[in-house]
């Protein structure tokens, strides 16, 4: 699943706490210091990729009259244009080697501005904050496809896109949230 902004804050608090109580990690900030870091730290990444976004939007939208007389597929020429991008933007688009390498600048950010300090291999470190990312992310599909088929079985249809719809998924989704710990 793709780490949208509305995530970060969750993802930086989930981060924090699983540092704080890891054995290999020796605190030398507070949990919420740790987490504000982290979480800008998430921003600029995500911030980046929607600069890359932008602009394959913006090219593309410049070649709009060319893409309309070949009939072409505009989401596959957005994905192959973002692809090509990338490495331009920093941008990296697998999300296993992205989260992989946020993990790393976590890491390298925490460790050098003495938030944290250890004397085992950085890859142990770099894993507990990579698990943290992945398990939360996988925690969010779940819930959201808890909620999905929650709302199927609503009693009344509800139409998605409209204001009700909206209101039910979010109020159904924040509960599942909280079932399952993530907030």
């Amino acid at each position: 699943m793709r780490m949208k902004l509305h995530h970060t804050p969750y993802i930086s608090r989930r981060i924090s706490r699983d540092l704080v109580s890891c054995d290999l990690v020796e605190v030398r900030k507070t949990r919420e210091e740790i987490a504000d870091e982290i979480e800008k730290i998430l921003d600029q990444d995500i911030e980046k990729e929607h600069e890359l976004d932008e602009k394959v939007a913006d090219v593309l939208e410049a070649q709009q009259e060319e893409i309309e007389y070949l009939n072409a597929d505009y989401r596959q020429l957005f994905w192959l244009a973002k692809k090509r991008m990338a490495n331009e933007f920093g941008v990296i688009l697998n999300n296993e080697d992205r989260y992989s390498d946020i993990a790393h600048k976590i890491l390298d950010y925490l460790w050098e501005e003495d938030y944290i300090h250890y004397t085992c291999s950085d890859n142990k470190i770099k894993n507990v904050i990579f698990e943290s990312i992945d398990e939360f992310l996988k925690g969010f599909e779940k819930a959201d496809d808890k909620v999905m088929e929650k709302i199927k079985n609503y009693k009344r249809k509800l139409i998605p896109g409209t204001d009700e719809y909206d209101i039910v998924y979010h109020r159904l989704y924040e509960e599942e949230l909280i079932k399952r710990g993530l907030m």
